[in-house]
C-alpha cells in the first residue's frame, strides 16, 4: 500500500480508521482508501462493518477483535505485521479506543516498533461537544457511565463537581435512571444530551438537569438509540460575608480538618459530610486560614 514517500514500505503499519458514527456518507476519502488497500482489518463486529464496506463496494479480509478476545489475537495481528501485511483497526462506529477495544493493539504493535498511523474522522465525543454550547475550552471524557445504580450516583457526584465540562457515554436502558440521578443531585445544572447523532432521528436537548427527566418522558422513543451525554462546569457563585457563617458543629469539623489536611481537600470533606455548599466551605475556610 502506497503512502506519503516519508513513511517506510518495508514493514507492515497498523492505521487506526475512524468510521461513520450514523451517517454513512461521513466516511473520509481517506479512510475508504485505506480500507480497500490493507491486507486486514481488524473489526469490533465484523457484521456491522460488513455492512459498511458493501456500502463502500468493498471487499477484505475482517478479523473480529473485541474486548473478550483482544488479548489472544494481538500476538498473532503484529506477528503478520511484522511481516509485512498493513491492518487497519475500526471500531463499530466512530473513532477506534475510545471506549472501544485496540488499546492493547496499538501498545504492542509500537513496543515491535511498527508504524501506527491514524485516520481521523468521527467521534461521538467530539461531534457532541461541538453542538453542546457548552464551554469547550477545556473538557474531560469518562467514557460509559457505571451500570450500578449505587455506583453511577458516586461517580456522577464526583463528575458534578468538575469545572470543565464532562462527556459521557450512556446506554438506552440507563439513560432515564442517569437523567433522574442528576435531576436529584443537581437540578439546577446545565446538561446537553446527544440522541442518535447523524441518524436520521436525531435529537438534541440543552437545559437544566431538573427538566431532562420531562424531556425524556414526553417521547417514548427518547429513551431509545445511542446517546452522549454533556455536563456543563460547575459555576460557583460569589459567595457574601453574611453567608460564610457556619454552625458550631460544623466549625469545629472544618477547623479539624484544616489542621489536618490541605485547604482543598479540608473544604471537600467537610461540604461532604455536612451538606453546606462548597463555596460557602471554601470561603469560611479562607477566613479561618487568614
Amino acid at each position: 500500500m502506497k503512502e506519503h514517500q516519508t513513511l517506510s514500505t518495508q514493514v507492515g503499519k497498523l492505521w487506526v480508521v475512524a468510521t461513520p458514527i450514523g451517517n454513512l456518507e461521513d466516511i473520509s476519502a481517506r479512510a475508504r482508501r485505506v480500507l480497500a488497500e490493507v491486507d486486514l482489518i481488524a473489526a469490533e463486529d465484523t457484521r456491522r462493518s460488513g455492512i459498511l464496506l458493501a456500502h463502500m463496494g468493498l471487499s477484505r479480509p475482517l478479523i473480529s477483535l473485541h474486548e473478550h478476545n483482544e488479548g489472544a489475537r494481538v500476538p498473532r495481528l503484529v506477528g503478520a505485521m511484522c511481516e509485512g501485511r498493513e491492518l487497519a483497526l475500526i471500531s463499530d462506529a466512530g473513532t477506534p479506543l475510545l471506549s472501544d477495544p485496540g488499546y492493547r493493539l496499538v501498545r504492542a504493535a509500537r513496543a515491535a516498533n511498527l508504524q501506527v498511523l491514524p485516520v481521523p474522522g468521527p467521534s461521538a465525543m467530539l461531534a457532541a461537544l461541538s453542538v453542546a454550547g457548552l464551554p469547550s475550552d477545556r473538557f474531560s471524557f469518562e467514557g460509559f457511565l457505571p451500570a450500578s445504580p449505587g455506583a453511577r450516583r458516586e461517580r456522577l457526584q464526583l463528575l458534578l463537581d468538575s469545572r470543565v465540562t464532562v462527556i459521557c457515554f450512556e446506554s438506552s436502558h440507563r439513560i432515564a435512571a442517569a437523567a433522574a440521578d442528576l435531576a436529584a443531585l443537581a437540578p439546577e445544572r446545565e446538561i446537553f444530551l446527544a440522541r442518535e447523532m447523524t441518524k436520521q432521528f436525531e435529537e438534541h436537548f440543552l437545559g437544566s438537569a431538573e427538566a431532562l427527566p420531562g424531556w425524556l418522558e414526553a417521547d417514548a422513543n427518547r429513551v431509545r438509540g445511542e446517546f452522549v451525554l454533556l455536563l456543563g462546569p460547575l459555576q460557583e457563585r460569589a459567595v457574601d460575608a453574611t453567608e460564610t457563617r457556619l454552625s458550631p458543629e460544623q466549625e469545629k469539623m472544618l477547623d479539624t480538618l484544616l489542621a489536618e489536611l490541605p485547604l482543598k481537600q479540608a473544604v471537600r470533606l467537610t461540604s461532604r459530610l455536612t451538606g453546606v455548599a462548597r463555596n460557602r466551605v471554601y470561603a469560611r475556610a479562607l477566613e479561618l486560614a487568614s
